[in-house]
């Protein structure tokens, strides 16, 4: 039996896979992701979630 993608071992998840799943959540778009997959999405939801790991990993590497 294979796993679905979102029950996977975490230690599997990358940090961006966490960081991806974080604003996701935040968004309130984790459920349509858990329905659909992140193919699911809309081009502009897909575009937010990108935006927003952009901005945080500058913040973080500004923050070092």
């Amino acid at each position: 039996m294979t796993k679905n993608k979102l029950t996977r071992n975490i230690d599997e998840f990358t940090p961006d896979m966490m960081m991806k799943y974080e604003i996701a959540e935040e968004l309130g778009l984790i459920d349509k992701v858990k329905r659909l997959g992140w193919g699911g999405l809309t081009a502009k939801e897909t575009g937010r979630i990108g935006g927003l790991m952009t901005v945080r990993k500058k913040q973080k590497k500004k923050g070092k």
